[in-house]
């Protein structure tokens, strides 16, 4: 039987046809035509808040992966370069926090029940970002002390 390590991994690729179904709500309702979005634009929020909830999830699912792996040089060198990080995630933060003020906000104090349903999804959507910044936040961890030890280790021998 493989680790749970390994177990979150391989579920953790059920991110990508959440991004797929996400997608497909973001453009849904410019295939149904303009005029029908400025006439009645029920159909067009349903579709933002469907997209706002499946990104929530692949969000969510993403985080499942190993932290101490980066997917690419460029994501590698954000996540080693202390300054870059510290921007990235504050960045992350911020979103996270207009996202969920949204969606929080308009649950609460707006009567309008299509506005509502929005804002569950940017609720859902706010979660998964939350996953993701403490994911960030331990993938900026584990590469900077990586990266300190590989440097001020090198020149050490060991008996």
């Amino acid at each position: 039987m493989k680790s749970p390590k390994q177990f979150f991994q391989i579920i953790s690729y059920l991110q990508y046809p959440l991004i797929v179904v996400a997608l497909f709500y973001a453009i849904q309702p410019y295939f149904s035509g303009w005029s029908t979005i400025f006439d009645d634009p029920t159909q067009y929020l349903q579709s933002i808040n469907k997209m706002f909830i499946f990104m929530g999830l692949s969000i969510s699912f993403s985080t499942l992966q190993d932290t101490t792996k980066t997917q690419n040089k460029i994501s590698k060198k954000v996540w080693e370069d202390p300054k870059k990080s510290k921007i990235f995630l504050l960045m992350l933060s911020f979103s996270i926090l207009i996202i969920l003020s949204f969606g929080l906000c308009s649950y609460v104090f707006t009567t309008n029940n299509k506005l509502q349903e929005v804002s569950f999804g940017a609720i859902v959507l706010g979660i998964g970002m939350m996953g993701m910044l403490k994911s960030a936040i331990e993938m900026a961890d584990y590469h900077q002390k990586k990266d300190y030890l590989q440097n001020n280790t090198a020149g050490l021998t060991t008996k």
